[in-house]
């Protein structure tokens, strides 16, 4: 038990500059909190003692913020960060050294019983607000995004964010690391870079246009009916919307 503790308070360190000693861990920490708690509750869920499970989840709900069913199974070194709005359900299956955000849900899909929780694989980090649901995989070392909904299994390593969430391009991945509370503007969003590839497309289009209402100003065509329609759509603006 008290190494379990142990390790709780040096995950806390390692992922939390903010913390400056044991003490302050120990008594401001609600996602500490929440876990300890926890660990007790579970023992009483399994223990058949199911009311009392429950009543103590509802009460460390109250006192921390973080709402965890007692028939969660939580591996090692777990880290709920800030805590605030975090919900876990019954058959959630959750592996060593993740660490979640605040405002995180680890949800059902479906009212039937069973598994309907998601799994997250050792090492996964699930940035703030995120929602993952249903009976899905998120596996080892994955990310997902800030204010993300990911209703689909992620691969080991992937990073995902949107809503629905999608899989992000690895080309910058040892390069960009990983915000919690959002998605920077260098990940490389297949969606974003699909409209940047239209914008510049049509920016091509918009100077062959010019181009040609040139050579027909010349030969005396009066176009300025023509350059009017064109004007009205500007992709530079577009292109501020996107980025």
């Amino acid at each position: 038990m008290f190494k379990n503790i142990r390790e709780d308070i040096a995950s806390v360190f390692d992922r939390d500059p903010a913390a400056r000693n044991t003490f302050e861990v120990l008594t401001c920490y609600p996602g500490l909190h929440a876990r300890l708690l926890h660990r007790l509750a579970n023992r009483l869920w399994h223990a058949r003692l199911k009311w009392l499970a429950r009543f103590l989840s509802y009460v460390t709900r109250g006192l921390t913020g973080v709402e965890i069913h007692p028939g969660a199974t939580i591996g090692q070194r777990f880290f709920i960060d800030h805590g605030m709005g975090v919900v876990i359900g019954e058959t959630a299956e959750i592996g060593n050294d993740v660490t979640l955000y605040h405002g995180v849900t680890l949800g059902g899909t479906s009212w039937r019983h069973g598994k309907r929780h998601p799994t997250l694989c050792d090492g996964v980090v699930v940035g703030a607000g995120a929602k993952i649901l249903g009976p899905i995989t998120i596996g080892a070392g994955a990310k997902i995004g800030s204010n993300a909904v990911v209703v689909k299994d992620v691969p080991a390593g992937a990073t995902a964010a949107g809503i629905p969430a999608r899989i992000l391009d690895e080309e910058k991945k040892k390069s960009t690391g990983f915000d919690a509370y959002g998605i920077g503007n260098n990940q490389n969003d297949p969606v974003a870079k699909a409209l940047h590839g239209l914008l510049g497309h049509s920016v091509t289009v918009d100077q062959r246009i010019d181009s040609i209402l040139q050579h027909l100003e010349k030969m005396g065509v009066n176009v300025q009916e023509e350059r009017a329609t064109a004007d009205k759509f500007d992709p530079n603006h577009l292109n501020k919307i996107v980025d």
